[in-house]
Formats: C-alpha cells, structure tokens, sequence
C-alpha cells in the first residue's frame, strides 16, 4: 500500500467528470469523438479508416467496441482494487503486438463481443452497484471515442465513481485531450525505451516517443497520485514497469526519464511476472530459418536479481513511491 504522506491524501474526493464545465462539454467531445472515426487517429497507428461504416485495419475494431468481460478485480494494484474490486472492463484486440503477451487471447483474437454505448454505460454502472472502488478500463487506446459516448451516457445515469485508464501507452496524445476531465487515474505501461525492442517485441518501432509524450499528457492533466484517507487511489499518474529478462538498461532508462521528465513522485509498479508466452520459444516452421527459437533473448524467466537490481534503478533515479517494497537484499 501507499507511504503516507499528507501531500498525497485527498480528504473528499469527488470524480472529476462531476464538475459543471465537464458535464456542460459533453455533448460536444461526444460529437468530436464520433467524427473522429471517420478517419481514425484514435492511436498513433493513424490508419484513416472510416470505422463509423465497419471499416478496420490494425485493431480489427470498427464502429462498435469489442468488450472481453467485466468484473469486479482483485488481482489489481493494491491502492486500486482495496477490499471491494476495481471494476475492470477489458476491451479486445490491442493495438500493439506484443509477442509476449499474456493476455494475447484477448489483445490479439476478438474475444467477447461487440457493445454499443449504451451497453458499456450498463456496464460501469453495474459495476458501481456491486460496490467497486473505481471503473478500470483496460486496453482502451483503439476504443476511446467509443468510450466518451458510453462515459456521457453513464454519467448521465448515475455514474460518481473515478475511473481508471489502463493502457500500454501507445496512445494518442489527441484521445488523452479528449478523455481530459473524464479519466483521475492514468495507469500507463511504460515497456521499452529502446526504439530497436520495441519494433521486434512490440511490432512498434515508435512505442518509446509515443509513450513519453503520452504519460507527459497524462502527468499534466492529473499529476502525480493521491489517494483517499483509507488507502484508495483517487487522483493521478501510476506507471506501471515489467521488468524483462535482459533488458536492465532500458528499465534504468525508463526510470531516469520518470524521475527527470515527469516527477520524482511517480507511483511506479514495478512488476516482476514476466513468463514466456505467446510466441516467446515458438519454432520458427518455414524458410531459411527453420527450426529457430523465436524470441530466445526472451526466452528465459526473470532472474530475482534483475528485480533487484531494477528496484536500485528506481532508487538510484530518484524515485521512492513503489506499490510495493522492494525485494529483500541477501
């Protein structure tokens, strides 16, 4: 959990989308996010499709938001999902590739179905019944003008818990301007700083750039965390970092850019569950190839002592405020 310190407690946090201004905008971002699909640039994937007439390129996502499932979480960051659950929505097909990721049956296939606004608000607000601490969107890069129509919608019934954006950061710092006012807690990925990984083990050589101008948006619009008297995270930029096997440069580099750029007071995750999936120790089957491991600089666990030694990358940068202690010194 949290360090106290009364600079990050907020004694009566109220969702910023309750405020008048906020309420009084939303026909008009609701009117913006539609046109926006018309020729989309909702990612900096910038494929221009007109996915208002079912049109998709890279996400595979066109008029409608493809949801995977919804559920109180209590697999969450501690300050998120507190005793009651962060009201998860995961959302399909993920604009990245990410040939390790666990969750690839979601990211990658169109898991679930497709929802219309008014769904996605049934949704949040049935979550909020079942007594959740926030609604947590996951994935929502490619969907967002489809979340600010289910956004109006749910506030408009009802809706008064913080709501959460999960994403790896491949956004588009124009859908974070339009989310501005809706979302009090960014949870971004921060995976490689390196341009070269990231094209291999992303499939998205820009993935650095655009995610230190992401978080950068997403600092200015919440700043750094705060929470509630009771633990619960209501306000602000957590960032979270997977460790990777054989990647300690671009960790310290992750973390001297946070510390540097964006605030020493980062809330920084630093996760160590890294396992080979996807295609991470698949067999290359054709051409000059052939019978390759793919991936093997990744095909490995983590070393404990690499989570250690991204723990002292962190302190050594100046960072201090962990969602959890560092692992133990031998």
């Amino acid at each position: 959990m949290p360090q106290p310190d009364d600079r990050f407690l907020v004694v009566s946090p109220r969702p910023a989308y309750l405020d008048p201004e906020v309420r009084r905008s939303m026909p008009e971002r609701v009117a913006t996010a539609r046109e926006e699909l018309r020729s989309c640039c909702a990612c900096p994937r910038n494929c221009k499709v007109d996915r208002l007439a079912g049109e998709t390129r890279v996400c595979k996502t066109g008029r409608h938001a493809r949801v995977s499932s919804a559920f109180a979480h209590l697999g969450e960051e501690d300050c998120l999902r507190g005793w009651r659950g962060s009201g998860t929505i995961f959302f399909s097909m993920c604009n990245l590739r990410c040939v390790f990721c666990q969750n690839w049956d979601i990211s990658q296939r169109p898991s679930g179905r497709e929802m219309r606004p008014a769904d996605i608000a049934c949704l949040m607000l049935s979550l909020q019944k079942k007594g959740c601490h926030n609604i947590n969107l996951v994935t929502p890069e490619h969907v967002v003008p489809q979340v600010v129509e289910a956004l109006a919608l749910a506030i408009d019934r009802g809706l008064t818990l913080p709501v959460v954006y999960n994403t790896s950061a491949y956004d588009a710092v124009s859908s974070l301007k339009l989310m501005e006012g809706l979302v009090d807690i960014y949870m971004p990925d921060f995976k490689f700083f390196s341009s070269e990984a990231s094209k291999r083990l992303l499939k998205a050589k820009d993935y650095p750039q655009r995610a230190r101008e992401a978080i950068l948006e997403m600092h200015r619009q919440v700043g750094d965390l705060r929470f509630t008297t009771d633990g619960i995270a209501c306000r602000g930029l957590l960032v979270r970092h997977l460790v990777m096997p054989g990647f300690a440069e671009d960790s310290r580099r992750i973390f001297e850019w946070l510390a540097d750029s964006v605030s020493p007071d980062t809330f920084v995750n630093i996760m160590a569950q890294y396992h080979r999936d996807h295609e991470v120790g698949t067999t290359v089957e054709t051409g000059p190839n052939a019978g390759a491991i793919r991936y093997a600089e990744i095909n490995h666990p983590l070393d404990a002592e690499e989570l250690v030694k991204a723990y002292e990358a962190a302190s050594a940068a100046g960072l201090w405020r962990f969602d959890k202690l560092p692992p133990p010194a031998d």
